[in-house]
This record gives structure tokens, sequence and C-alpha cells, in this order.
């Protein structure tokens, strides 16, 4: 049986659409104030960015109140051939695209230029939510997670084959839907030590132990690696033979070393640290198969694969990432000082910000954004904009907008019926959470600056539209969320 008629116009919640509208609003004054010329101030010209976004904003509006007379049903059975579509035009990108400011990323179709990408964002969820509404779907089955998990990185892969980094990280956001479907914690705790270990590895790399022969970095990340493992072991059996034989193999073999460098005869102690961890682990595995407890060996896997994922920073850092890519990182690890390339940006944002005070300059006052020192101003640096010219206020008023947006679209994701729209849901919530932390983060250089817009804020067609669909798809789901077969 068919679905009844949905009035639209009755079921739709007209509040997320009036926050959304807000912030459109908000977003395309800050462009007048950073674009905008003073000389011709023709707010309205197609030939200014500010009248070109607000055709963007018309353009939106039409096409998101398009997509609300879709039905639900519609994307549910067709969510695959729309994911693998899009997929298809990601991997036609990386051929065909011109290559723009070191990426092959956007289309050029006539008059525009289309980022691919940022419309694969409401597809890659589609997909994810159709693959988690499967009734055999379990979230805490390996097996179910590593296939969800690549419905969200297959796009991530192809979209830094165009050399767009940026952009493949917000698919991340994912992970977070998949923990509140019961994904295990363990997944988010992998992901954290991941980064943990980057960082450690990276910022310490350069500082030796002392006149010791060996990395800071290095040393301390082994460390980490061997308390974590002597803890994971002691949660997981609480048995203090094992965990004291670990404890002791590991990190008092460490310390007796380290000992003996520092007083006797220096060497390389991390390499002592690694043949200590496969030493520990070996004896997990032993003691798993002995006391028919499987689960150690996922501890002793742990630490292994963190020896090998530490050994293998020092080459993706310097062979995969992009030049300008590893100088934004030492930057923001305050490895390097670049006041006038990699840090210009943030430090030109910071001035931008602080000289707004608490009330602000006024619209289209702000000397920073007006004279051009903040590159990117109205685009992935449009936040300092709001800083500058409506000050502290301004900027907590944009700030608890967005804040209303994302309470609200959790209250509607909680509200759905089925699975299918709940999952589709809190991957709008998350993937605008991603956007609106990383991109305030990196205006205020608390965050790597790795390029992506302010949602619904900043200057550009692609990002608008893209977020417009991602959005409108989301309402219409909540429209049927109480019809009935």
């Amino acid at each position: 049986m068919e679905r009844r008629n949905v009035d639209i116009f009755g079921s739709i919640d007209w509040l997320t659409i009036l926050i959304v509208l807000a912030i459109m609003v908000c977003g395309w004054f800050s462009i007048c104030g950073a674009s905008a010329d003073l000389e011709n101030p023709d707010l309205f010209s197609f030939a200014t960015r500010p009248g070109k976004q607000m055709v963007w904003i018309i353009c939106a509006i039409v096409l998101g109140a398009v997509m609300l007379f879709i039905t639900e049903n519609f994307y549910n059975s067709y969510a695959y051939i729309v994911y693998i579509l899009l997929l298809l035009l990601l991997l036609v990108t990386i051929f065909v695209a011109k290559d723009t400011k070191g990426s092959r990323s956007w289309l050029n179709l006539g008059p525009v230029s289309l980022q691919p990408a940022e419309f694969a964002k409401f597809a890659t969820a589609l997909a994810l939510a159709k693959f988690v509404d499967r009734f055999d779907f379990n979230p805490q089955h390996l097996g179910d997670i590593v296939k969800a998990c690549a419905v969200f990185v297959i796009p991530m892969i192809l979209i830094v084959a165009q050399n767009e980094t940026g952009s493949a990280l917000v698919y991340l956001a994912f992970l977070l839907v998949l923990y509140r479907e019961g994904m295990t914690g363990s997944v988010l705790f992998l992901g954290f030590c991941a980064i943990l270990f980057f960082i450690l590895e990276i910022k310490f790399s350069p500082v030796s132990f002392g006149d010791q022969p060996f990395k800071l970095g290095t040393w301390l990340v082994l460390t980490i690696i061997q308390l974590l493992e002597t803890l994971m072991i002691w949660l997981l059996s609480k048995d203090r033979s094992l965990t004291f034989t670990v404890l002791g193999i590991g990190l008092g073999g460490m310390l007796i070393g380290l000992a003996v460098s520092l007083s006797i005869i220096p060497f390389k102690v991390t390499l002592l640290q690694v043949a200590l961890i496969v030493i520990t682990s070996a004896y997990i595995v032993f003691r798993a198969l002995k006391d028919m407890a499987s689960r150690y060996i996922l501890v002793a896997a742990f630490a292994v694969c963190s020896v090998g994922y530490l050994f293998s920073v020092d080459y993706a850092f310097n062979k995969i990432l992009q030049p300008h890519q590893r100088t934004r990182i030492n930057v923001i690890l305050g490895l390097e000082d670049d006041p006038k390339g990699a840090g210009y940006n943030v430090n030109q944002s910071l001035i931008a910000i602080g000289s707004g005070g608490l009330t602000g300059k006024g619209f289209m006052k702000g000397t920073q954004t007006k004279l051009k020192y903040v590159p990117e101003q109205d685009t992935d640096f449009i936040f300092c904009t709001v800083g500058e010219e409506q000050g502290f206020k301004g900027s907590v008023f944009v700030l608890l907008l967005y804040l209303s947006l994302l309470l609200r679209l959790i209250f509607l994701a909680e509200r759905q019926s089925s699975v299918f729209g709940r999952v589709y849901g809190y991957s709008v919530v998350c993937i605008l959470l991603f956007h609106l932390f990383i991109n305030i983060g990196m205006v205020l250089g608390i965050t790597p600056v790795i390029g992506i817009p302010l949602p619904f804020f900043s200057y550009g067609g692609s990002s608008l539209w893209g977020f417009t669909i991602l959005l409108s798809v989301f309402l219409r789901i909540d429209c049927e969320r109480t019809t009935s077969y």
C-alpha cells in the first residue's frame, strides 16, 4: 500500500527553516562587509559577490522547496543509486577537473563551477541511513561496522585523490552517527589514540631525550602504549597476576633500560620498548589461549598495531601530506613561526576579531576586512568579519543561531519513527557540527586551517546548495514521521 498524502506546509518544521534563513541573511550581510566595494556599493549587482550570493540563496530556496516535494519513499528506495552516481561523479572529477589552487575538485558548467564533494555528503548520508536501517544490522558486530565505515571512507578516498583533504575529513563526522546507533566506544577511543600519537610524534620528534640517542616523541608514545596495554588488560581480566606481569615486563623493563642508558651506556631505549611490547603482547596471546579468553587478543593487537601506526606517522606526514598541509600543522603545533605564510590567515583573522571589541565597528566599517588583510575573508574566514563588524555580541548571536539549529535538529532526529530517518537526521547534525567546530576553530587559531566553509554562511553556491539539499531531505523525512502504510 502507498503512504497517505502528506500536508507539507502543515507538517514541515518551520522553526528550522526560520533559523536557517536567519543564518543565510547574517551570512549575506557578512559577505557584503567582507567583499563589497565602497566606491561602487551596488550590493545587488550580479557582478559583485554579494549579488552573486543573493542569486545562490534564491536558487537554494527553490532547490530546497523542490527537494521537499520528493517523498521519503523515493529517498529510501534510491539511496544506493544516488550514492553510486555521486561516487562516479567524484571519480570523473579527478580526471576532468581543472587544477584550482592545487586541487582538482571543481567542475566548470558554463557560468558556474560546482564541487561534487559538497553534494556527496547528502548521498553518503542516505546510503549510510539505508545500510543501518537493515533489520540484521548489528552495531556491536565488527563486520557490520567495517561495512558501514566503508560507506563514507570510499568518498573520502576519492576526495583525497582530488587533493581536497579538508573536505574529505568532514566525512569522519559519520563515525559519531554510528556511535549514536550503538557502536562501541572503542572505535572513538582508537581514533583519539591515533590523533594523540600523531600529535606527540610530530610535535616532539625534533626533540631529543637529553643527550640520549632517541627522540622524545617516540619514547612518549611507546610509553603511553605500554600504559594503555596494562590498563586494558586489567579492565578486561581483573587478574592481578596477569596485570602485574605485563606491568613488570613492559614498564619495568623500560625503566631499567632507561636507567642504564642514562647512567652507563646510552642506547636507543625506544627499540627496547618495541621489543618489550612484542614480548608482553605474545604473553597476553598465550594467556588468552590458555584461559580461553579471546578478548585478551584484542589488547595485544591494539599494542602491536599502535607500534606499527607510530612508525608510519613520519612517512604519512612527509610523503602523503602536501607541503602546505605540513606547514599548517607545524604552525598550529608551534614548530614553525610563519606570520607571513601559513600563519598569516590566522594572525590577521585574530587581529580582525580582536579589533571588533564588544560591539564591533559597524556594518561595512571593518578596516581589516575592507583593506583585504584577511585572505578568504568571505569564504573560509568569514567569521572574522562578524567579529570585526559586529563585535563579541554579534559573534555570540551567530553562534547561538547555530546552537539553536543543532539542538532543533537533534530534537527532530530523536522523534523519528524509523531508523532510516534517525540516522539521516544525525548525519545532518554531525556534518554541520564538524563544519562549525573546524571553521570557527581555525578562525580562532585552535584547529588546523583545512579550508571548509561555514554552513549556510560562507560565500559560494556549491556549499550552500549542498547544505540545502542535505537539510531539505531531512525535513521531508521528518514530515512523514507519523505516516503509516
